[in-house]
């Protein structure tokens, strides 16, 4: 069993628990993620099966798209609704419709980012979370980020009242928090914030779409047609350009041959997929570090069949 399945993962559990039970409906370890979803976040979350763990670098390097949800005149512990209130603030101010969007627009392009204390970023070998756990502040370092489009799905030309929630897609960066996100959003209108509501639409090329839920899983496994809803792994890697060689030169790749280099690589840093003429992804490969007129494999993701 090898591919990509797409799960419309659902509210309270991590991601690391949908890995386990997938496993367990699946019957199979080799299952792996492709990104952490906190719990509070719904939506779509790629989940690589067999041969597919070896791709779940590449989706994780995605961009990604949510719609969410930013509540003015409350911040909490962990930035979203299911954190302790930190600072709670009436909001007296009415804000136009062109005051929220301008808020919006000055956080659209590459901006830094201070991960939250509540994330898995790693400080001095430790997760956040853990320092946060045991009531320790620790440095984070900031980072910048890219928020390709943030668009207001609020239609009210006013926003006001005691608390203030509007609606709002992002389409960003890997590396985004977006309940930082919206703290940020608080702030740049004056008043302390959380995301009060997730969903991820996309993650690189799956969409909700694409998504099963969990009881759709075990019903396809159940019904013996589970493997017509894993996406091929070649899905994963079309954002990197490809060549397409013989089965002659396909046979030294799987071996995981150098090769001269294609005119198809111009960038030392730029991966390309390597296909056979029936369309599967062998291998991805990239410049050799010490011959110029060489690339070298990066990842061999060939299987060998016997004739």
């Amino acid at each position: 069993m090898d591919g990509i399945l797409v799960l419309n993962k659902p509210k309270g559990l991590t991601s690391h628990d949908c890995v386990f039970k997938i496993r367990k409906i699946l019957r199979t370890k080799k299952v792996g993620h492709t990104g952490t979803l906190d719990p509070d976040v719904t939506g779509v979350l790629p989940i690589c099966i067999g041969r597919g763990t070896k791709v779940v670098e590449y989706l994780t390097n995605h961009s990604k798209t949510y719609e969410g949800e930013v509540t003015l005149g409350l911040s909490t512990t962990t930035e979203d609704a299911s954190g302790d209130a930190v600072e709670q603030k009436k909001v007296t101010h009415t804000f136009s419709r062109k005051q929220v969007l301008d808020m919006l627009a000055s956080l659209t392009g590459t901006i830094q980012q201070t991960p939250p204390m509540y994330s898995a970023v790693k400080v001095n070998g430790k997760k956040l979370y853990e320092y946060a756990r045991a009531g320790i502040e620790v440095e984070r370092p900031s980072r910048d980020i890219t928020i390709h489009e943030l668009t207001l799905l609020d239609e009210r030309e006013e926003f006001s009242g005691e608390t203030i929630s509007f609606r709002f897609r992002v389409h960003c960066s890997k590396g985004t928090y977006v309940r930082t996100l919206a703290v940020m959003m608080g702030e740049r209108l004056g008043y302390p914030a959380h995301m009060s509501d997730l969903i991820r639409t996309a993650s690189g090329e799956f969409t909700l779409q694409d998504c099963l839920t969990f009881e759709q899983i075990e019903h396809s496994m159940e019904e013996g047609t589970i493997q017509e809803h894993l996406l091929p792994i070649e899905k994963a890697l079309n954002h990197l350009p490809k060549w397409v060689i013989s089965d002659t030169l396909a046979e030294k790749v799987k071996n995981g041959a150098v090769l001269s280099k294609p005119d198809e690589i111009t960038d030392a840093e730029q991966l390309i997929r390597v296909m056979d003429e029936r369309g599967q992804v062998l291998a991805i490969y990239q410049v050799h570090p010490t011959k110029e007129d060489k690339i070298k494999p990066v990842k061999v993701l060939a299987i060998h069949t016997e004739d």
